[in-house]
């Protein structure tokens, strides 16, 4: 079971980097909740969809995990992003994830932080 929530968590991964939209907001559960840093609490479907296709600052990239815990159903990742920003910019960036799977495997929740200097 554990090795299904960990391939979960990397489908999510290929199909963002992939810029498939519809097959990651998929992957959750119709009343997940998302947190991401500077961004209001994004709930459900309607607002993953608005935030992947509109929103989203990331032009295109890759995602790369550099080590996960899985416990019962919650997965943490951290990992490395590189890519682009709408407006041009070449990035680099440490990430942690955080995801806690329902009974169907679907994520009810997610959250995102990023190691970036704020202060």
């Amino acid at each position: 079971m554990t090795d299904q929530r960990l391939a979960r968590v990397h489908e999510y991964y290929r199909l963002v980097d992939a810029d498939d939209v519809s097959g990651l907001v998929a992957l959750f559960a119709e009343d997940a909740v998302y947190r991401r840093p500077g961004y209001e609490p994004m709930r459900g479907h309607a607002d993953l969809k608005s935030f992947y296709s509109e929103e989203r600052v990331i032009a295109g990239g890759t995602h790369r995990i550099t080590s996960a815990v899985v416990e019962g159903d919650r997965v943490a990742v951290r990992g490395v992003f590189g890519g682009v920003l709408k407006n041009g910019c070449e990035v680099a960036v440490e990430f942690a994830d955080f995801f806690e799977l329902n009974e169907d495997r679907r994520f009810a929740r997610r959250e995102t932080y990023f190691f970036a200097p704020l202060v």
